[in-house]
């Protein structure tokens, strides 16, 4: 049974990150997606549809591991699949965030075979980055309307690079995730960051 307190929390949660995504520029209109883990077989993510800057308890709902939907009345996210690939993957995993900023969504266009990131400090605000001196491959998966099926690519692809810590669609956005909400929030950040500098530097280059 999933326990009320921590649904609160973590609906809380979320949606600070959704006002400040918003703010940022980064989910518009009603567009992305959120979730955090509940407990070991359950997690809330975003409902469809809904707008990320003005989420309440009613823009989300719970689901379970095997997808299937425990809010009733509810339509989740039809990007879900994508969610639970990565809770079916890592046990540790507590929150998945999905961006659609201009940003991201420009460079995952320009660079279809995938973004590096290399020589900027704030790589050091991801998990296991100790240098700016750090090579970061963002990979980029051509976008497919078969979720399950995009879903399974990005399992192959993670089995093969172990230690991802985010991905785009191309014409999409981002995708990254951490143990805590907080953490989660952290590398979007820290992501948006760094493709903003990217796509100003290959702009300052031509």
């Amino acid at each position: 049974m999933v326990r009320t307190e921590d649904l609160g929390a973590r609906t809380e949660e979320l949606s600070k990150a959704g006002r400040l995504f918003f703010e940022r520029g980064w989910v518009p209109a009603t567009a992305g997606n959120f979730s955090a883990r509940l407990d070991e077989r359950h997690l809330v993510i975003t409902a469809s549809g809904r707008h990320k800057g003005e989420l309440d308890a009613e823009g989300f709902l719970v689901v379970g591991l095997e997808g299937e939907v425990l809010s009733p009345g509810r339509k989740p996210s039809a990007e879900t699949a994508l969610h639970l690939q990565l809770y079916r993957r890592e046990p540790s995993l507590g929150s998945v965030l999905h961006t659609h900023s201009r940003t991201a969504t420009l460079l995952s266009r320009l660079s279809p075979g995938g973004v590096v990131l290399e020589g900027y400090e704030v790589l050091k605000a991801l998990p296991g980055v100790q240098t700016h001196e750090t090579r970061l491959e963002v990979p980029v998966f051509p976008n497919d309307q078969d979720i399950p099926r995009l879903a399974a690519r990005v399992e192959e692809y993670m089995r093969e690079h172990p230690g991802l810590h985010g991905y785009l669609i191309e014409g999409h956005g981002l995708y990254t995730w951490g143990r805590t909400v907080a953490d989660a929030r952290r590398h979007v950040e820290a992501f948006e960051f760094l493709f903003e500098c990217e796509l100003e530097m290959r702009r300052l280059k031509r």
